[in-house]
């Protein structure tokens, strides 16, 4: 296992909205090319929003705020889509327990620290994601999973605007940091005890799991993935075992979750 540069150790006051917002990343002007690159795309966000379960925000880091929130009820806490876009950061503030609000702040800080050692070109290729728990309308605490990824850079190669992709999270606690690139085995992994960046390679599945998590998509039961491979039950359900264990998740419905969302199959 390889480790990248320690990063140091940084204390997160609870201030205020600036805070999301690292001066490593900041856009204070824009250039006429630089904004005809949004021509338009909302539409696109949309339409994607109409197809997915998921969430979608689109961050704008000029304006520091929101372009665009989809309407999903379980991850907008009693609000609508345009009063979430009308709060902004404040969501966070108000939505986000103390601690795991500390836990947003660090990885504002940490993320744009290992991106900005990226090549310029190749920025828009990463993606990084975390969970954190959300108090819904109810007061009751869930475990959320957000990946970002950029949309439009600058031309000094800072995010201008990036795409939130939000959904339940596979994981049991908060934290989870992993960035990886697109077409790449590669994936950096925060550990947030020892404060560092891990470099790892990214989980891989034999033939046989992606065999069974492809049925176990289209609904079939163990019996029946069973006679569609021609093996028996037991032998399902070992490499089920197998696979739960290496995806660090309790059962069939999180397997599915954490390959679809990571691109294993």
């Amino acid at each position: 296992m390889l480790y990248l540069e320690s990063i140091k150790v940084y204390n997160f006051p609870m201030t205020n909205l600036n805070s999301f917002f690292s001066s490593r990343n900041t856009i204070n002007e824009l250039k006429e090319n630089e904004i005809n690159q949004t021509s338009n795309y909302i539409e696109a966000i949309k339409a994607f929003s109409r197809t997915t379960y998921s969430s979608l925000y689109i961050i704008d880091y000029n304006k520091k705020g929101f372009d665009y929130v989809s309407d999903n009820p379980l991850f907008l806490c009693g609000h609508t889509p345009e009063e979430v876009k009308e709060m902004g950061y404040e969501f966070y503030f108000k939505y986000v327990p103390a601690k795991d609000l500390e836990l947003l702040l660090k990885i504002n800080t940490i993320g744009f620290d290992l991106y900005e050692t990226k090549p310029i070109e190749e920025r828009k290729e990463y993606t990084i994601s975390y969970d954190f728990l959300l108090k819904n309308n109810e007061g009751k605490p869930i475990l959320i999973n957000q990946k970002l990824t950029p949309i439009f850079l600058n031309e000094e190669g800072k995010v201008w605007k990036a795409l939130c992709v939000v959904s339940l999270s596979t994981k049991s606690n908060s934290g989870n940091i992993i960035v990886y690139k697109n077409g790449s085995n590669i994936t950096y992994e925060y550990d947030l005890i020892d404060n560092h960046w891990k470099t790892l390679e990214k989980v891989k599945l034999t033939d046989r799991e992606k065999e069974i998590i492809q049925y176990s998509i289209r609904g079939y039961a163990i019996k029946e993935i069973a006679e569609k491979i021609f093996v028996s039950s037991d032998t399902v359900k070992f490499h089920r075992k197998k696979l739960f264990e290496k995806l660090d998740v309790a059962n069939i419905s999180e397997a599915i979750r954490y390959v679809t969302n990571n691109k294993l199959i």
